[in-house]
C-alpha cells in the first residue's frame, strides 16, 4: 500500500501568548451536524502539572480553521487524555481523568514551588469530589455539557458507538498516583447509558511474557460490519512498547488471548477507524528514534496488518503521540496528535 501526505502538519491547539502553553493526548470526531471536533487536554504548563484542562475545539470546514480550545472538564486537579464520541442524533461524550496531589507533587518537575502553591489550595474535599476518571455528556452536538460522571476505567479516547446504539467503552481500571501500576489494574469492557449510567460486561484477558505480567492499558475499539469487535491495547514491560490485539465475538463480552501486533518496541497507544473503503486504519505514536506518528493497514479485518508506515517523524522528543483519525467528505483521513515541533518548544 501507498500513502500520500496532504500538505505539512498543521498546529490547530496552542496558547502562544501564555507560560500554559502545553496541548497534549487529543482525540477528534465528526459531530452529527457536520463539524469537526478535536479535544485535549490544554492550557497545561508542562507534561504533569496542575493545570491541566480537558477542551474542545471546532471546526467547520474539514479541518482548515479551528475555533480557539474552550474547556469543557476543568477540574482543581490535572484533567488529562481527553476523549471524544459522537452517538445517536446529537450526543457527543467527552471522557479525562486525572491525578491525586501526591502523585502531582512527586513529578512536578521545573518549577516546584509555583506549582506546590496551588497544589496548596487543593483540599481533601476537592481530591475527594474530582479525583478519577470522567466524562460529560452533550445532548445538543457539544454546544452545553451536563454534570460530570465517574468512571472506574479510563482510556485516551474514550468509547465507541455499536451499530444497535450501544455505547462501549473498553479501558483500564482506574488507580491514581502510586497505584497506577498496583497489580490490580486490568483492561474492562463496560456499556454507557445517556444519563451517566455504567455497567462492567466483560474483561479483556491479562497478557504475559516469561510468566510475568505486561502492563496493559490504553486501549482502543472498533466494531466491524459483522459486529466483531477489535481491540488494540498499549502493552509495555519486559523492554516492550507494543501493540497486541483482542477480539471480541459476542458484543464485548468475552474476549480472545491478546496477541502481539507489532515488533517489541513497534509503538502504541492506538486509534482504530474503519475507512469507507473498508480499509481498517491503526494509528499510533513511535517513541524510539527517530520518534514520530505511524500508522497500519488491514485489508482483511485485522487478521493481518501491513505495519510501519510513518506520518510524522520528530528529532526532539518522544513527549509525542496518541494519534487520533477520522475520514472526511472526500475519503481523505485527517489524523490529530501531539509533539514538539521545536526542540525547546511545548507540545501543541
Amino acid at each position: 500500500m501507498k500513502i500520500k501526505l496532504l500538505g505539512e502538519p498543521k498546529i490547530i491547539m496552542s496558547n502562544p501568548d501564555s507560560r500554559n502553553n502545553y496541548f497534549a493526548w487529543p482525540s477528534v470526531a465528526r459531530l452529527q451536524n457536520g463539524k469537526l471536533a478535536v479535544t485535549a487536554s490544554g492550557y497545561r504548563y508542562e507534561h504533569v502539572c496542575p493545570f491541566g484542562k480537558s477542551v474542545i475545539s471546532y471546526s467547520e470546514d474539514d479541518g482548515n480553521s479551528y475555533t480557539l480550545p474552550a474547556a469543557c472538564i476543568d477540574t482543581p486537579l490535572d484533567d488529562r487524555d481527553t476523549g471524544i464520541l459522537a452517538f445517536g442524533k446529537s450526543g457527543v461524550l467527552v471522557t479525562s481523568f486525572n491525578n491525586n496531589v501526591a502523585f502531582q507533587r512527586a513529578w512536578r518537575a521545573s518549577i516546584p514551588a509555583f506549582f506546590d502553591a496551588y497544589l496548596d489550595t487543593v483540599t481533601p474535599e476537592d481530591e475527594n469530589k474530582y479525583l478519577g476518571s470522567e466524562f460529560r455528556i452533550s445532548q445538543d452536538c457539544g454546544v452545553t455539557f451536563g454534570p460530570i460522571f465517574k468512571s472506574p476505567i479510563t482510556s485516551p479516547h474514550g468509547p465507541i458507538e455499536l451499530s444497535d446504539g450501544t455505547i462501549l467503552w473498553v479501558g483500564r481500571t482506574f488507580y491514581s498516583g502510586a497505584d497506577f501500576i498496583s497489580g490490580k489494574e486490568q483492561i474492562e469492557v463496560h456499556t454507557v447509558s445517556p444519563d451517566g449510567t455504567m455497567k462492567r460486561i466483560g474483561t479483556v484477558p491479562p497478557i504475559f511474557r516469561n510468566g510475568k505480567p505486561l502492563i496493559s492499558c490504553e486501549p482502543y475499539a472498533l466494531e466491524l460490519p459483522d459486529g466483531t469487535i477489535l481491540c488494540h491495547i498499549r502493552v509495555e514491560g519486559e523492554g516492550l512498547f507494543t501493540l497486541y490485539q483482542s477480539i471480541s465475538r459476542d458484543k464485548g463480552v468475552t474476549w480472545s488471548e491478546p496477541e502481539q501486533i507489532l515488533e517489541d518496541r513497534g509503538g502504541a497507544p492506538a486509534h482504530l477507524l474503519r475507512h469507507s473503503s473498508g480499509i481498517l486504519i491503526s494509528v499510533y505514536g513511535y517513541r524510539d528514534r527517530p520518534f514520530g506518528i505511524k500508522a497500519m493497514f488491514s485489508r482483511d479485518n485485522g487478521k493481518t496488518w501491513d505495519t510501519g508506515y510513518r506520518l510524522y517523524q520528530n528529532e526532539y522528543t518522544d513527549d509525542l503521540g496518541y494519534p487520533c483519525t477520522v475520514e472526511l467528505d472526500d475519503g481523505t483521513l485527517l489524523t490529530v496528535f501531539y509533539a514538539h515541533p521545536e526542540s525547546k518548544g511545548p507540545a501543541v
